[in-house]
């Protein structure tokens, strides 16, 4: 059974169905924001990051991570991922917009600027 059949066998099995999604390119990876509905209408969100891997016979698969957000914790949420981006802007700055682990010339070890395939802006 392919991973997205799972997922939908799982999802109609706990009676939620899919009410808007917004799918976000960035880098090698996309993240998915998707709004869900319970049997008794009650929506929540599910945020999957999916990024693309090839395996030794050289066939893609996705490697997926999701979280579920439920509406009592949507300000909380929204305040620790702002208070956390808004400290990554101020100590690290993106200064040359480049892939997750390309370097520029001459530069060594772990990239500085290793956050620049997301737009902090868009959120």
């Amino acid at each position: 059974m392919y991973f997205e059949d799972y997922e939908n066998a799982k999802s109609q099995e706990r009676g939620s169905d899919d009410v808007y999604s917004k799918p976000v390119r960035a880098g090698k990876r996309t993240y998915f924001f998707d709004v869900k509905a319970t049997k008794g209408n009650d929506y929540y969100l599910t945020i999957t990051e999916s990024k693309r891997k090839i395996e030794r016979d050289g066939k893609y698969v996705y490697d997926k991570h999701k979280i579920f957000l439920y509406k009592e914790d949507f300000e909380k949420f929204s305040d620790g991922l702002k208070e956390v981006i808004d400290y990554i802007k101020e100590r690290c700055p993106v200064t040359e917009a480049r892939p997750y682990g390309e370097r520029a010339a001459g530069e060594e070890g772990e990239p500085k600027d290793r956050y620049s395939d997301v737009d902090f802006d868009e959120l």
